[in-house]
Parts: structure tokens; C-alpha cells; sequence
């Protein structure tokens, strides 16, 4: 099955970017255990050791895209969840394609099915919040803010330290989690028989 909810929504995710984060002026500290995400029982989330691969400004640049990442793939397996339940969006997507069409295919078959045109739109979306996301006065890697939601804009000004550290925390964790997910969800509509606890289930 496999969604054109989850490419739709790909493309308005990646109108996510620059997590809220106090501005500074000075140079970054690479202490990934102070930095969002590191929670019990696992701590500093880094199988690979990339806090160590290089410097500061490195460390803010993998944590930007971690954060990038996490929503989108949050976005793609709620997406893909949807329409595999059978929901998607009614009439058509284009002239001669329809919502309901691109439900029954696989992936990269529907985004193969989506019109050029369309291809356009969803790619134009993504360059647009990475431009808005890279263009800030003072950079991430630079001691800026980390990314936030573009579209829509959300301010979290308000929110306390405490209460905005445990969104953060949340918001990376489930993140990871939903990485997995899309990718078991890929292997399993690809590779029959790969992912055993999907085996069976009709939205793959």
C-alpha cells in the first residue's frame, strides 16, 4: 500500500527545520549528555560515535539533521499508518490520477505515479523551509538556535525551561523510534517476509 499521505506529508515535513534552543553567541559545547534527547535508560543517543567526528559546530550540524529528520519520519509513518488503515484523501490528485489509486501502490510507485508537476511542488516546499532554515542571522553551527517548525511557525517563547527540555527530549526520542518505523515499513512492503511482526498485515 503505501501513501501518497506520507509523500504529501514528506513534502510538507520537510517544511521543518530550525528546535528550540536559547541563542549564543559563543562558541558551542559538544557535551551531547547536556543535550536534548539523552534520557534514561539509553542516555546520550550515539551508536556511531559522530560526537566525536569532528568539531562544535559538526556536532550542532548532526543534531540539526537528526531533528529534521525525526519529523519527517514521524510525519511519513503517521502518513503511511493512515492510509493504511484505508483512509486517504478523496477526489483526484491530478487530472488523470487519484487519491484512491496511489493508496493501493507501494511507495515509490506512487511518488513514480505523481505528475511531474506535482513532483515540482513537494520538491519546491523542501528547498523553501531549507532556505528559510539555513538563511538565519547567526547559523547553528554557529551558536544559533537549532531548527524549528517552519510551516507553521511555532513559538515556544513562553514555554518554561524545564517543560521545554522534556518536549525537546520527546520530540527526539519519538523521532528515533518513527526513523525505525518508516524504514521497517519500507522493508516490509519491499522485501516480503523481511520485517516477521508485519507479516500478514495489510497495509504491506
Amino acid at each position: 500500500m503505501k501513501s501518497v499521505i506520507a509523500l504529501a506529508l514528506i513534502g510538507s515535513a520537510a517544511a521543518f527545520a530550525p528546535a528550540t534552543q536559547p541563542k549564543a553567541s559563543v562558541a558551542l559545547s559538544a557535551d551531547l549528555s547536556s543535550m536534548a534527547g539523552a534520557t534514561a535508560p539509553v542516555g546520550p543517543f550515539d551508536p556511531m560515535n559522530l560526537a566525536e567526528s569532528g568539531s562544535d559546530e559538526t556536532l550542532a550540524w548532526f543534531r540539526a539533521a537528526e531533528l529534521k529528520h525525526s519529523r519527517v519520519a514521524m510525519l511519513a509513518t503517521t502518513g503511511y499508518i493512515v492510509q493504511g488503515s484505508g483512509i486517504h484523501f478523496p477526489g483526484m490528485l491530478s487530472s488523470d490520477v487519484s487519491f484512491e489509486s496511489l493508496s493501493t501502490m507501494k511507495p515509490l510507485e506512487a511518488w513514480g505515479a505523481v505528475p511531474d508537476a506535482g513532483k515540482a511542488q513537494i520538491l519546491g516546499t523542501i528547498f523553501i523551509a531549507e532556505l528559510i532554515s539555513e538563511s538565519k542571522a547567526v547559523h547553528y553551527t554557529k551558536g544559533g538556535s537549532l531548527p524549528t517548525i517552519v510551516f507553521p511557525p511555532v513559538d515556544f517563547s513562553g514555554v518554561d525551561a524545564v517543560t521545554l527540555k522534556k518536549k525537546q527530549d520527546a520530540e527526539l526520542n519519538n523521532g528515533r523510534l518513527a526513523m525505525i518505523s518508516i524504514m521497517s515499513f519500507f522493508a516490509a512492503v519491499s522485501i516480503p517476509g523481511s520485517v516477521p511482526a508485519l507479516v500478514g498485515n495489510a497495509a504491506f
